[in-house]
């Protein structure tokens, strides 16, 4: 027990040491990460043996991981982002989503619940933080109070966030079918779904009694997403899960609070700087154009999605198989040059951007800045992808894994999501998360006879949960409504938030996996 314990410690010094960098010394992820990178070398070759061909391959392989298709996502997602910014696109549909109502409570539903879902299922790192913040700080709600909501409502949505790069990643590396993985997670996150918009209308209203003529908007809200969220995953795959989920939320909780409007809201919850549309004549063009880069994405990525079989099977099928680590010849790696999300998103993000008057000069600039803006975020990415190769190749995942069912058995579900919490926290990123813990679930999960399916989308789940405690997304928002170096502050007031769903995430775990 004593050396089982021994090789548990040493396999987790790489998460040790992003702990220890991130947390006590500050260091920025990038560089953490490539420091994990060099850890995990060590300790691999120290106490698993694994040769230096072996572990240069297997590195390798995390590279390519990374760069595609995972890094060609987030640029093009943020890439369209930063079209719309640029082309003041964004500013159209902020006006368009205020226009509403004027009760906070609503305001916050649309924007850090629908809107933001949204974005975190196109851009995700961040985006989903920083802009709802501070437009509900710009518009008259605390900023505390902002950053909070949006702490709350950035949590469930991260699974599938960024073209669901986060699920994509996890079945891509533990070989489970992406479209199962997907629809599992969906089933976990649901009631979570459903409590996160009664939880920020709460949190925006001052307490339960905010729920005083909200909760039915609360309700729409979450149900809304949710279900949608659970078809999209089991129809479409992750790929457009929180897409289409954020945008039937946007739609069903906009149409239900237009069944408001008649009404004042009350003193206590209205806000007075909300912006009005006087018509709906030259706005409505305005909107649709605001709008157009995400329409055409969505429509683009359904059409080549496994819903169009006459378009996705020819596309799909320009693909090379390699194999990069040199300890495994039936260890493959498939890269999709064309029916990938990220290079479908580039194209609608460019034609969106020239439908909005971008020259093409200017959507080259923006592309350029993106990839300076995201430089260290694709080092992150390098650092922790090539990192967890070499911690699954070398057996340290597996020792993890060994630790915790040898010690917790059948009780192990109940950490399970802690995991994944764990690695978001640290990482700040759903993603990586799902990289450095998804084959210790599945390992556990193999061991102990339980579902893996069911195990390894319980580290999806524990994400949620990790997402909200992350100092980066924290520093992001403070930073966004410029309450830099307050990030203990809101760190303090979202802990609770964060651990009681970590609590009832363990519990819906360890009862599924008796169930199932």
């Amino acid at each position: 027990m004593l050396e089982l314990f021994g090789m548990f410690v040493l396999a987790l010094a790489p998460i040790i040491w992003l702990v220890i960098a991130l947390c006590g010394l500050h260091m920025e992820a990038y560089v953490a990460s490539l420091g994990a990178l060099v850890v995990a070398a060590a300790c691999a070759m120290l106490g698993w043996g694994m040769t230096p061909i072996n572990m240069a391959t297997a590195a390798l392989e995390g590279f390519a991981m990374a760069i595609w298709p995972i890094v060609i996502v987030i640029i093009a997602a943020v890439f369209t982002y930063n079209v719309t910014v640029h082309t003041s696109g964004m500013e159209t549909i902020k006006a368009m989503l205020c226009s509403v109502s004027d009760d906070r409570r609503i305001l916050t539903l649309l924007i850090a619940w629908c809107f933001g879902g949204f974005l975190e299922g196109m851009a995700g790192f961040g985006t989903a933080v920083a802009i709802p913040a501070s437009m509900l700080v710009a518009l008259g709600v605390s900023p505390v109070t902002a950053i909070l909501a949006c702490l709350i409502a950035n949590g469930v949505p991260t699974m599938f966030g960024s073209i669901g790069i986060p699920t994509t990643t996890l079945a891509s590396i533990t070989g489970i079918d992406a479209f199962q993985l997907a629809f599992t997670q969906a089933v976990q996150v649901l009631p979570f779904v459903i409590a996160c918009p009664i939880l920020m209308v709460m949190l925006v209203g001052g307490g339960p009694r905010a729920l005083r003529g909200a909760l039915p908007a609360a309700l729409v809200a979450g149900l809304s997403f949710g279900l949608p969220m659970i078809a999209a995953a089991q129809f479409v795959g992750p790929t457009l899960a929180d897409v289409v989920a954020a945008t039937c939320s946007l739609v069903a909780t906009f149409l239900f609070a237009l069944t408001l409007r008649g009404g004042e809201a009350p003193d206590e919850y209205r806000l007075t700087n909300v912006h009005h549309y006087e018509g709906f004549g030259g706005p409505a063009l305005q909107i649709l154009l605001a709008w157009s880069p995400f329409i055409l994405i969505l429509v683009a990525l359904l059409l080549t999605s496994q819903l169009v079989p006459a378009i996705y099977e020819p596309l799909s099928s320009i693909a090379t198989t390699v194999n990069i680590y040199a300890g495994d010849p039936t260890a493959t790696l498939t890269f999709t040059w064309i029916d990938t999300p990220g290079v479908i998103i580039i194209v609608c993000g460019i034609v969106g951007g020239l439908i909005q008057g971008c020259s093409v000069r200017e959507l080259l600039q923006v592309l350029l800045d993106t990839c300076r803006q995201m430089g260290k975020t694709i080092l992150t990415m390098l650092g922790v992808l090539a990192c967890a190769k070499i911690m699954g190749y070398s057996g340290m995942i597996a020792s993890i894994a060994a630790f915790f069912v040898g010690t917790l058995g059948g009780f192990y579900p109940l950490v399970a999501p802690l995991l994944g919490a764990l690695g978001t926290f640290v990482t700040g990123s759903g993603t990586s998360s799902e990289v450095l813990f998804g084959n210790v679930q599945l390992s556990a999960a193999q061991s102990i006879g339980v579902d893996p399916t069911w195990l390894v989308a319980s580290n999806s789940l524990g994400v949620s949960a990790g997402k909200m405690l992350s100092p980066q997304n924290i520093a992001i928002g403070c930073a966004a409504c410029g309450l830099v170096g307050k990030d203990g502050e809101i760190l303090g007031k979202i802990a609770k938030y964060a651990f009681g769903f970590a609590i009832a995430m363990a519990i819906l775990v360890y009862v599924g996996s008796l169930v199932l």
